[in-house]
């Protein structure tokens, strides 16, 4: 899915984000099919994932002549990417292409088969298409291809099969679902002493490929088979000494590392940071005379073992404290660590309360009262009902005289359930010419008023834009809800000019929300470079039933993702102290 970017204020952008990591990942990978030199791919990648992060619209940015800093971005692929932007094509890539044929690159998405793999198999047996992979496969032509095997015959078939199946990643709340379910097993099998999620998903990245598990264990063998044999294992990929790789039933593959209880600390850092944080890693290791792996820190000059049971003993082996899961990501977080300006991230129990929630007067399952309860007993102090107004018609938004109403029932509820409160708000539909659902007299009579688009998104950037601003301008709209409008795996972001959106915010004061819903919107980049630009934000459920409560959680992770502390997100206030903010 394309990344939310910002709209060229001049209106001549000619390539989005996506696009310009797309091409660069598609070199990197057509050079290791060439057989050049690894690095190369690797500096291509690299300069794909940080366009890809990047907040503002690239290419906008080389058209107006002020080029961004990327990591990575030498002047050569600078170079690169000022030709992108320009004319949204790119010589090399042409020159790449017309060598690497169209087919041999569509190998690559079959599981297992990388750029080495698919040179191999087109320069030994001329495969160039997956129905020409698909047919070696089937007549046993891939076995006898030095590296390969009958088993690898039988998964690529296996993947190219899941390949129309699987059309997007796992979303987190769903990953979440699984792999608690899977740990509650797991960690009953005798001489399991530890088990936890590693790789994305510990990075808390929203959306999971392949699920991946680490086990401190006395007897590997133990819970490799007893993982292995759950009932809802399809097939199993591999089982080793140390790993097993198998495929749930209509899910999605789980990658069980093990290792000894000593060795916990180093196999924890190494599985869940990325290549760029576990290369940083690496690199410090060296310079102190140590090889860096999994297995702990080898001593080079004896081979000696040196072995940590905690991921803290390994940073503070390093000279660093201890770094966040969601932070290791090869984006600055070892250089902050080093300066001694790592942020102290929000937490979950920071919250306070949540500011979006919906009932049954609208669009909503349960009742104010329910709703209310289930909150308190999930440790909240308050609540803000956001029933929705009335031109987002499929909601039954609220009239005036229902918004009467609904006050008096939160005054009723507000006596009997204190000291918890339920603070009366709206979500406030912003209309396609801009303007707001109810007069600014009624809108003064909220707690807390938060606005939102729902309606008209295929206008202009520039008319999409307009109407976020007019929100974030008024002086009694509080909070911008799902600012960028996605979901995820289901609908792309708005186009807006997130610049003058960050700068507005932060001018008048105007949150911007991280919604803990499946949009997972803000996402994490822009809701750094919001927190960057001195914008609040807060993060919340938007639940509609008291089962979505927890979805907050989801925000909060978005908010460490994106270096957030607690005194930039108004959920962590108290009522009292979020309503004299927002006054």
């Amino acid at each position: 899915m394309p990344r939310p970017r910002a709209a060229s204020r001049s209106g001549d952008a000619v390539i989005s984000n996506a696009e310009l990591a797309r091409i660069f990942n598609e070199i990197g990978d057509m050079l290791e099919i060439m057989g050049e030199v690894v690095y190369k791919a690797v500096a291509y990648r690299r300069v794909a994932d940080a366009v890809e992060r990047y907040p503002d619209d690239v290419a906008a940015l080389f058209r107006r002549g002020e080029p961004p800093k990327l990591p990575g971005a030498g002047a050569a692929l600078t170079a690169k990417l000022a030709e992108l932007a320009e004319t949204g094509r790119l010589a090399y890539h042409e020159k790449l292409r017309a060598q690497v044929p169209d087919g041999v690159l569509e190998l690559l998405r079959v599981p297992g088969v990388g750029p080495r793999t698919a040179r191999t198999l087109h320069e030994t047996l001329g495969i160039d298409s997956l129905d020409a992979l698909r047919s070696a496969a089937e007549t046993g032509g891939l076995r006898h291809v030095k590296g390969l095997s009958e088993r690898t015959e039988q998964n690529i078939l296996e993947g190219i099969t899941r390949i129309s199946q699987r059309t997007t990643r796992l979303l987190i709340h769903d990953a979440d679902a699984l792999i608690a379910d899977l740990v509650g097993r797991l960690r009953e099998v005798r001489g399991v002493h530890r088990i936890e999620p590693a790789g994305s998903l510990r990075r808390r990245r929203p959306t999971i490929g392949d699920l991946d598990l680490l086990a401190a264990v006395d007897d590997p063998a133990a819970v490799i088979a007893a993982l292995d044999d759950l009932p809802e294992v399809e097939r199993v990929l591999s089982a080793g000494t140390d790993k097993s790789s198998i495929v749930l039933r209509d899910g999605p593959q789980v990658d069980l590392m093990v290792c000894t209880p000593a060795a916990w600390g180093t196999h924890l850092v190494h599985f869940t940071g990325n290549a760029d944080h576990n290369i940083a890693l690496r690199g410090m290791a060296l310079d102190r005379g140590w090889s860096l792996s999994e297995k702990g820190f080898k001593v080079i000059d004896d081979g000696s073992l040196l072995l940590d049971a905690e991921e803290a003993d390994v940073y503070e082996r390093l000279g660093l404290p201890w770094i966040a899961p969601e932070l290791r990501r090869g984006d600055g977080e070892v250089e902050a660590a080093l300066a001694g300006k790592l942020p102290a991230l929000v937490t979950r129990d920071d919250v306070r309360g949540d500011t979006h929630t919906h009932s049954d007067w609208t669009d909503g399952v349960d009742t104010i009262e329910v709703m209310a309860r289930a909150a308190r007993d999930l440790g909240h102090e308050y609540i803000v009902l956001t029933d929705h107004s009335p031109s987002l018609g499929t909601t039954r938004g609220l009239t005036p005289d229902r918004v009467d109403q609904q006050g008096a029932e939160i005054a009723r509820l507000n006596a009997e359930l204190a000291p918890f409160r339920i603070l009366h708000g709206t979500e406030l539909e912003i209309r396609a010419d801009a303007s707001l659902d109810y007069p600014d007299e009624m809108l003064a009579r909220f707690d807390v008023v938060i606005a939102s688009i729902h309606t008209g998104r295929n206008q202009s950037p520039e008319q999409l834009t307009r109407r976020a601003l007019a929100a974030i301008e008024h002086p009694h709209v509080d909070v911008l809800a799902h600012p960028s409008g996605r979901i995820v795996n289901t609908r792309d972001p708005l186009p807006l000019d997130w610049p003058r959106l960050f700068e507005a915010a932060a001018r008048t004061g105007t949150a911007l929300e991280i919604n803990g819903s499946p949009r997972l919107d803000l996402d994490d980049s822009l809701a750094r470079a919001a927190g960057r630009a001195g914008a609040r934000l807060t993060v919340a459920s938007d639940a509609h039933r008291t089962e979505e409560l927890t979805q907050q959680h989801y925000a909060v992770d978005l908010a460490r993702r994106a270096w957030l502390e607690p005194d930039q997100v108004l959920a962590t206030r108290t009522a009292d102290e979020l309503l004299e903010l927002l006054a």
